[in-house]
Parts: structure tokens; C-alpha cells; sequence
């Protein structure tokens, strides 16, 4: 009893320190529309303020001496690296050429991060084509990944993206794979992954990519007047070829803040096709042949436009395939001429599906197969040929599918299966005898403390009676005794789904004793285009709300009860749990905001504002329902609110790493509880990604022991010394 006394009075201590080291506090006043808003932490935006960074770092420092102080804390990072050496090594990033070379990325379990790796067909021989310890290793303190790989058409070269310190502007370097030489030439000012990625040339002499003329992540012109261009190895990347912009291309009036890119094409192709991407679903498209383009032309023909509610577009022989959403809200497959296309009437080809979502297509020689889900966790697979369309059974029950082809001239096509509680395979899909082989080119893992774990989908009704889908992961012995310690994760933004994946995160709570809960909450895709639009802008509300009434249902339905609940949401999610936590802080007792959108009211001073997801300040309407949204504006004085996690990444160019730090501070001066609210920022990282698995594993297990702390499991809960 000594020692649990004297844990008490350390842990108290802990806390009254934080409460003396509060950040400094200048407001600032703005008004929208006759509305003056004060915001008290205006200060710790300026990132160059060494106060503030001395308070994120003595946050960082004390919230690590908290985290260090619980025991079994590293039982998350633990699992997690036993899992990947009784895994041996990990396969991603597969791209498979259309002459049958396999590129990938391997990490064995050894190893901080992955490398590249080249083999001629399936059962080739693999061969190591570079390490990324090799990329700069002339100069000190780099630590580069390979985020990003893609093959020329015919697998002679290679791009290679790398990146560093969780940024996703990266570096390109050019690779022969015969040779296993590196050209001279960096690509610079290209981020590949969310970027639209490199588009090799039919010839293989160079590629499309986009440009950011600002390099700077901090400015809010970083993501501003983008470009394609087109690079030919060899010569001078600093020699911009501007081909699709708004300065080469004025008549087709794009906007500073979209971005010009060209999609995915084919060899046998005529045409490229041009894109406006921002962030609505629908965007303006535009078409090109080949030659003209290549030529140095800028006519760009204007293909169809936000109003067609066409995506996901293919071109095949001499028409158009894509997904619609006009008049439906599941999508249809259709076609139409390219020549004289008519994108709201055109062919369909797979009417709209009842209760089933058409999730992607591929096209081969012998038709086109495609993928729907129900509610965005149940997947299957069809095949549309000759005019039929057949079902074909999966090789076991999935809850998301990927699908993989080499084009309309070749049979071959794979699929990659997953759920919450199955690992992705692979398999090669025969048509002629309807079987499925595995082609994994990762070990099938066998993880026999999950064996007892089970999943069920359910609806719950909100409070407006929209049936939200849950998914719910626990153990076959659970008890519905309200005792279960429940981990609720949603997002509900950009019309993401958040489709059943194999995570080892949500399964290791599970193993832990508790039960995990995926809300898919409205403003995700998981039941169409409505589903997004109802979680959208004014219509916001509806997405935390969401959150909140499942909660209510599971403790309703004694799943738990409001001192057994964790809420975790990340990036937008943050609006999400944040709001959640605000409106209804007597219903959870943890939280967790993972480099979280938490005060999206000053958004659009940003370098990744997004105005046309959550609004704009400058419509008064919007402006209403981004106050509405922003979490840090809704801490009140007084109020005890839940024990609270929050990460912000210093290198994050997505969300603005002040905007979790304000949120914090706030919280930190406002709440009245004894609640711990501790704040990490991750100085050598980003938005959770680009960084070694290590980096990673030990951000998740910092998440994943305070949520157990917090909700009570006794391996989590300092204890006497019994040797004392």
C-alpha cells in the first residue's frame, strides 16, 4: 500500500507540474460576417517562436516520463517486432510490368527499412536492385525510405521516390535495371505518392510527373499553382517542359489551388487524358492524343466536367469506361465513344446494384472484372463478359479486394483479399477452370493468439434513423457485461471507406481483453455518394454525432460502458473524435487525436487547405459550419473532459503540426478534470508515414498503452512492488 501511495502522490505530481507549465497565451480576434472570434493560442503558429518550440518539446519530454512510468508499455512495440521476424519479411509496393517483371519493396525483420527488389515473372529470381542506405550516404543525418516505385512500361527503368523524416516532398532517382545504374539526374519538387506518382512514356525515354514550384511546407503557396511536366532522362530536371498547367494551358481556366495532372494510361492508348484534381469527388477532365501533346500542342479538349459524375475512367479500343453516379447514388458501370462521348447517357454496362457499391474495375482480354462491397465491409467479385455478368466466389469471405491486371490485351488478372481478422493473399484468378492459385510473394503468416477472435458488422440506428455500419472485432468469449474495454476508431472524411484490413494494431487490443469498434460514420464512401455528401460541410455534424450514438448503442447494448470506452480518430479523424469528446465529454473516458485536424477554422492558413471538404471562412455558411466543426472552439472553461492523447508531426504537410499543439494548449488550460492530457510531437517525423516501421511501432504503442492505462486493464496500472 506504501508503494501505491507513493505512486499516487508521483503521478499528482506529474500532473500539478503540467498545470504550472501551461503555454503562453496571445489571443488574436478575427471577425467573419459580423461573428468576432477570439483565438487565445494565435502564438503557437508561429513555428519560429522558440517559445513555442521549447513547449512542444517539454510537453514531448513530459508525456514520455508519464508513458515510461506504465507498465507493459512495450508490449505493443514488442509484438510488433516478433511479428515481423516470425514473419521473416514483408512485401509492398508490388508493380508488375506488362512483360512480367516483378518489382517490390522487402523488409526482412532485421532490417529499419525496406529495399528495392526486381524478379523476372512469379517464381523468378529475386535480385536486390538498391538500398536506400546507399542514397546520400555521404552526408550525415539523413535517414532515407523508399515510399514510391514505378517501372517503365517495358521494366528497363525505374523510378525511385525518396524520402525522409515523415516528408512526402520527395527526391526521384532513375534507375537502369540491367545496368543497376543511377543516372545522375535528381527529380526534385515531386511528391509521387498523393501527387499523381511518375507516368512513364510509351518509348520509356521519360515520364510525366507533377511540380511543385514551392518547396517550402511551411508557406501556404506549398501546394499552389502545381504542374505536369514532362522529364527525359538525361537531360536537366531543372528544365521545366510544361505540359498541362494553368500558365501553358489559360483557356482551360485552373484554379491555383488545383492540381493539373494526367491519369494512368496504356501503350495502346491515343489519348491522354488531363485532370483537374482537388479534393470533390467529380473533378473536370480533358482529353489530348498522344502526338499532338508530344509535339509540343496545347489543345486540350475539354471531356467531361463535375456535373457528369463520372470516375475511375479507362480507356478501351475507341471508348471511354468509368464509374457513374449520375442519378444513382452506388455507381454504374458504363461506357461511351471517345470521339463523341456523352458521359450523362452513355452505355451501362452493370446497372447500379442493390445494397452493393461498385468499388473498381479492371479490363482484360476476356471482359472487365469488378469489385463492389455492402456497407464497405463486405467485398465481392464479378466478371462482366460478353454481355453477362457473372459472379465469381472469392477464396474465402472478404472484406476488401484489390484487383491487378496487365491490360485489356492480356488474361491475367489477381486479386488481393483481406479482413479485419485475415492477412492479404494473393492469388491468379484462372478463368477457363474458375480457380484461384496463390501467388504471394510474402509468407502466409500464422498468428495463433488471433485464432479465437471473430468479426461482426452490424447497423446501428442514429439518432436522424440513418443505419451507420460497425464493425465489431473481439474474442469468441467476450461478455456482453458491460466490463469490455472498447476501442472505437472512425474517420468520415473525403468520401474515404474505411474497408476491413488485416491490422495487427486493432487485433492486439482484442488479444489485450478488449473489443474493437470501426464506425463508418457518415462523410466516408462506405454506402455511396449520399453517405459522403450527408458528412459533409454543413452537414458535418452528422459524422461526430455519428461516433457518439454508436457509443451510446454499445453501452446500451452492455458491449461497455463510459469508463471502458477509447475514441481514436486521425488527420481529418480528428474533427471527428474531437468534436465527439466536446460535445459529449461525459461519454468517453480516452481520447486519442493522431496528428489531428483540430481547429479547421484557420484551415485556409494552411499549406494544404481543403475549403472544398470542410469550407471556406470567406461564405458565410461555411464559415458557420467550419466554427461548428472546430474542436478547439468548443472547449469550454470548466469542463471536465476526457483523458486525452494528442500527436502532431513537426515535418507533417498535411495538417499544420500548431493545429493539434493549439488544441492541446487550450484543453491544458481549460479542463477541470484530473484527467491526464499529454502531447507528443514526433520532431523527426510527419503524417504517421515515411519514417522506419520502428519510428512507427513505438508512436502506435505510446497511443495503444495510454488508452489501456486509462480504461483500467490491470497489466496497465502501476502496482506495488511486491518484493518491496
Amino acid at each position: 500500500m506504501k508503494y501505491l501511495f507513493i505512486i499516487a502522490c508521483f503521478f499528482s505530481f506529474l500532473f500539478s507540474a503540467q498545470k504550472k507549465n501551461l503555454a503562453s497565451s496571445k489571443s488574436a480576434i478575427d471577425e467573419y460576417f459580423g461573428v468576432k472570434i477570439l483565438d487565445q493560442y494565435r502564438n503557437l503558429e508561429n513555428l519560429e517562436d522558440s517559445n513555442t518550440i521549447n513547449w512542444m518539446k517539454s510537453q514531448t519530454a513530459y508525456t514520455n516520463s508519464v508513458l515510461d512510468f506504465i507498465p507493459n508499455k512495450s508490449y505493443y512495440f514488442n509484438k510488433r517486432l516478433e511479428f515481423d521476424k516470425r514473419q521473416r519479411y514483408s512485401i509492398s509496393n508490388l508493380k508488375v510490368t506488362s512483360n512480367d517483371k516483378y518489382f517490390y519493396l522487402k523488409k526482412n525483420d532485421n532490417e529499419k527499412v525496406a529495399k528495392l527488389y526486381y524478379q523476372n515473372g512469379f517464381l523468378g529470381k529475386e535480385k536486390l536492385l538498391y538500398d536506400p542506405i546507399n542514397y546520400r550516404s555521404n552526408e550525415t543525418n539523413h535517414e532515407f525510405v523508399i515510399n514510391y516505385i514505378n517501372p517503365s512500361c517495358d521494366g528497363s527503368k525505374l523510378a525511385i521516390s525518396m524520402a525522409e523524416k515523415g516528408k512526402e516532398l520527395a527526391e526521384v532517382i532513375i534507375l537502369d535495371v540491367e545496368k543497376k545504374y543511377i543516372y545522375p539526374e535528381v527529380i526534385t519538387q515531386i511528391e509521387p505518392v498523393s501527387g499523381g506518382g511518375v507516368k512513364w512514356l510509351d518509348d520509356n525515354s521519360g515520364f510525366f510527373y507533377l511540380y511543385y514550384p514551392t518547396t517550402d511546407s511551411k508557406s501556404v503557396d506549398f501546394y499552389k499553382n502545381t504542374k505536369t511536366v514532362l522529364y527525359k532522362i538525361g537531360h536537366d530536371p531543372k528544365e521545366i517542359v510544361d505540359v498541362f498547367s494553368a500558365k501553358n494551358n489559360p483557356d482551360l481556366k485552373i484554379t491555383d489551388d488545383q492540381f493539373p495532372m494526367i491519369v494512368d494510361f496504356d501503350t495502346d492508348d491515343q489519348y491522354y487524358i488531363g485532370m483537374l484534381v482537388d479534393y470533390p469527388t467529380y473533378r473536370k477532365t480533358f482529353i489530348i492524343s498522344k502526338k499532338d501533346l508530344l509535339a509540343g500542342k496545347k489543345d486540350w479538349k475539354p471531356f467531361y466536367d463535375p456535373s457528369d459524375k463520372a470516375k475511375n475512367l479507362e480507356l478501351w479500343k475507341d471508348k471511354a469506361v468509368f464509374l457513374s453516379a449520375y442519378n444513382t447514388s452506388f455507381n454504374k458501370l458504363c461506357k461511351t465513344s471517345i470521339n463523341d462521348p456523352d458521359f450523362k447517357d452513355p452505355e451501362v454496362l452493370i446497372p447500379e446494384k442493390k445494397d452493393e457499391f461498385i468499388k473498381s474495375y479492371r479490363i482484360t482480354k476476356d471482359g472487365i472484372y469488378y469489385t463492389t462491397t455492402k456497407n464497405g465491409v463486405e467485398a465481392k467479385l464479378y466478371l462482366y463478359k460478353e454481355g453477362k455478368d457473372i459472379s465469381i466466389k472469392l477464396p474465402y469471405p472478404s472484406g476488401s479486394i484489390n484487383l491487378q491486371s496487365q491490360g485489356e490485351n492480356s488474361s491475367d488478372i489477381w486479386i488481393t483479399c483481406s479482413g479485419w481478422a485475415n492477412d492479404s493473399q494473393r492469388f491468379k484468378y484462372d478463368l477457363k477452370t474458375n480457380t484461384f492459385a496463390s501467388e504471394n510473394l510474402s509468407p502466409v503468416t500464422e498468428y495463433p493468439e488471433f485464432k479465437d477472435i471473430l468479426v461482426k458488422e452490424i447497423t446501428i440506428k442514429a439518432r436522424d434513423g440513418a443505419e451507420v455500419p460497425v464493425s465489431l472485432i473481439y474474442n469468441k468469449n467476450l461478455k456482453q457485461d458491460g466490463e469490455n474495454l472498447v476501442l472505437i476508431d472512425s474517420y468520415g472524411s473525403y468520401g474515404v471507406s474505411m474497408n476491413p484490413l488485416f491490422s495487427t494494431t486493432y487485433l492486439l487490443w482484442v488479444d489485450q481483453g478488449g473489443m474493437v469498434a470501426v464506425a463508418h460514420v457518415r462523410g466516408g464512401a462506405e454506402k455511396g455518394e449520399k453517405w459522403r455528401l450527408a458528412g459533409h460541410k454543413e452537414t458535418k455534424p452528422n459524422t461526430w454525432r455519428d461516433l457518439i450514438d454508436c457509443t451510446e448503442y454499445l453501452i446500451k447494448e452492455k458491449y461497455t460502458s463510459k469508463d471502458k470506452v477509447a475514441i481514436w480518430g486521425g488527420s481529418a479523424g480528428g474533427i471527428t473524435v474531437g468534436r465527439a469528446m466536446t460535445e459529449r465529454p461525459d461519454l468517453f473516458k480516452a481520447v486519442i487525436a493522431e496528428v489531428g485536424v483540430m481547429n479547421p477554422i484557420r484551415d485556409e492558413a494552411t499549406p494544404n487547405a481543403q475549403p472544398k471538404e470542410f469550407g471556406s471562412v470567406k461564405d458565410p455558411k461555411e464559415f458557420k459550419a467550419l466554427l461548428e466543426m472546430d474542436a478547439y472552439h468548443h472547449i469550454k472553461k470548466g469542463i471536465k473532459y476526457p483523458a486525452t492523447f494528442i500527436t502532431g508531426g513537426m515535418n507533417d504537410q498535411r495538417v499544420a503540426v500548431w493545429e493539434p499543439v493549439k488544441f492541446a494548449a487550450k484543453l491544458m488550460a481549460d479542463d477541470s478534470s484530473d484527467n491526464p492530457i499529454l502531447l507528443k510531437i514526433d520532431f523527426e517525423g510527419g503524417h504517421s508515414g515515411n519514417v522506419p516501421v520502428a519510428q512507427r511501432y513505438a508512436n502506435l504503442g505510446d497511443m495503444f498503452t495510454f488508452a489501456l492505462w486509462q480504461l483500467g486493464h490491470p497489466d496497465y496500472q502501476p502496482k506495488e512492488n511486491t518484493k518491496k
